[in-house]
């Protein structure tokens, strides 16, 4: 390959790296994908396991994971996960709240990782929100090699073995989980 050639590639690859189909984070969609069961028509406990593609260029070798749970009777869900631009605001990364536990991640669709119903989820329900109390790393992001978005659910896997939670390779900073074993 000539020189001149690596000097056409190597602009294109940078703007493909920094370019975005959309106008940005702020308008991508965070819109239920349905996936879920209605809470107000499903009285069963739910616990669920989801990952899409991380936003931007991350999304080509990443997804980031959450955890969403119902207990039975529950109207609503409670999503639990962890996300890096809360510490630079001065916040906990790890965030516990009552939300849609099947949201787009900033334009992609959520892919169901786990899931758990019925019978015997209300003491899975309980075991993760134990474990989520005691993450080790609740106030620290880094997106490599982690604690990141998927060393949460990684670490609440090894905490909650029952579960059988395996997150996928696209999990990057899963393994950092291991660390505190």
């Amino acid at each position: 390959m000539r020189l001149y050639s690596l000097w056409l590639i190597v602009p294109v690859l940078a703007v493909i790296l920094v370019a975005r189909d959309d106008d940005g984070w702020r308008t991508a969609s965070r819109e239920p994908a349905g996936i879920a069961p209605d809470p107000m028509v499903t009285d069963e406990a739910v616990l669920q396991v989801y990952g899409a593609s991380a936003y931007g260029w991350r999304g080509w070798f990443g997804i980031h994971t959450w955890i969403a749970v119902k207990p039975e009777g529950a109207s609503r869900y409670t999503v639990y996960d962890v996300v890096g631009w809360r510490v630079n605001h001065g916040q906990p990364a790890l965030r516990v709240y009552q939300d849609y536990p099947d949201r787009y991640w900033f334009g992609s669709r959520p892919q169901l990782l786990l899931d758990r119903r019925g019978a015997g989820v209300e003491q899975l329900i309980e075991a993760v929100d134990q474990a989520a109390k005691r993450y080790p790393w609740a106030n620290e992001y880094r997106l490599f090699p982690g604690p990141n978005s998927n060393t949460f659910p990684a670490w609440i896997g090894l905490q909650v073995p029952e579960l059988g939670l395996e997150l996928p390779v696209s999990a990057i900073g899963r393994d950092y989980a291991d660390t505190a074993r």
